[in-house]
């Protein structure tokens, strides 16, 4: 027993130098990728003049243009394409399972009202609230719980306000999961690598690997070459993106001039989604 104790914190201790002592790796597209095929760092990209700047990056998702689920299937769907997000429910792949539900992988998704803003559902919200279809993802938090909570520092915050990954930081601890309020976070249980369908596979953004923690960065890599998130792109005008401390950028003019609301905005994370209702 005495034998087992010291190797296990002969293992921790090398394990705590090498975490220590590592140069941090502060690139959104570090990933575990064996197929040799890394992505531009960050800092090589911003030496663009094209990258798009802010001091705070804010959504504001504007509901009213949304009328069934069938709306946010083509954002949901570029996102997840675009960042090689795997389909664990794609029948048509030889290691589907029913079960393959407990390993989804999420960056943008669909929920009603009730699960997206429990804490302001009341049994006599109108109609079209209760059955309206919404966006979730990660809120960039201004004051984000899930960056205090990781032990590596594989979740950070850029200066632009982004809460961003760095998979190769991750030890997938899940410490990040338990510490967001929003659900926002999804765990590699497995390989995701054999549901991303060949064909569609970007070999833009790195593939992740079994063990980290992955979830939405506002699409940074598009911001560093100056274009906008791809599910902004898809949406239609139905999502603003900009500046939050630009009084001139579209997000602050919307806010302006309507009725908008946050997810658990009491919590006092300082959610940087917002939602026109």
């Amino acid at each position: 027993m005495e034998n087992s104790r010291r190797r296990f914190l002969k293992i921790a201790g090398i394990s705590a130098l090498g975490i220590a002592g590592a140069k941090p790796v502060l690139d959104v597209f570090a990933s575990g990728d064996s197929h040799g095929e890394a992505a531009k760092s960050q800092s090589e990209i911003r030496k663009g003049e094209k990258a798009l700047t802010a001091k705070q990056w804010a959504m504001v998702i504007d509901t009213r243009k949304f009328k069934s689920a069938a709306d946010l299937e083509p954002i949901i769907e570029v996102c997840h394409k675009i960042h090689n997000v795997p389909d664990f429910m794609n029948k048509e792949n030889p290691e589907f399972k029913e079960d393959n539900r407990r390993h989804v992988i999420k960056w943008i998704w669909e929920e009603e009202y009730n699960h997206a803003f429990p804490t302001g559902a009341t049994p006599f919200v109108a109609e079209r609230i209760k059955h309206l279809p919404f966006l979730v993802l990660c809120n960039h938090c201004e004051d984000p719980p899930c960056v205090r909570a990781c032990p590596t520092k594989a979740t950070f915050k850029r200066e632009d306000g982004i809460v961003v990954m760095d998979f190769h930081r991750c030890i997938g601890c899940r410490f990040c999961m338990a510490a967001c309020p929003y659900g926002s976070r999804s765990f590699n249980f497995r390989d995701p690598r054999p549901f991303i369908k060949a064909e569609e596979r970007n070999p833009e953004f790195p593939t992740r690997m079994k063990g980290v923690v992955e979830k939405c960065n506002f699409c940074a890599e598009r911001l560093a070459v100056g274009q906008m998130p791809a599910c902004v792109e898809a949406s239609n005008g139905s999502i603003a993106f900009g500046d939050l401390y630009d009084p001139e950028s579209e997000v602050r003019k919307l806010l302006a001039s309507n009725f908008t609301i946050r997810r658990k905005d009491g919590l006092g994370t300082g959610p940087a989604v917002y939602y026109i209702v």
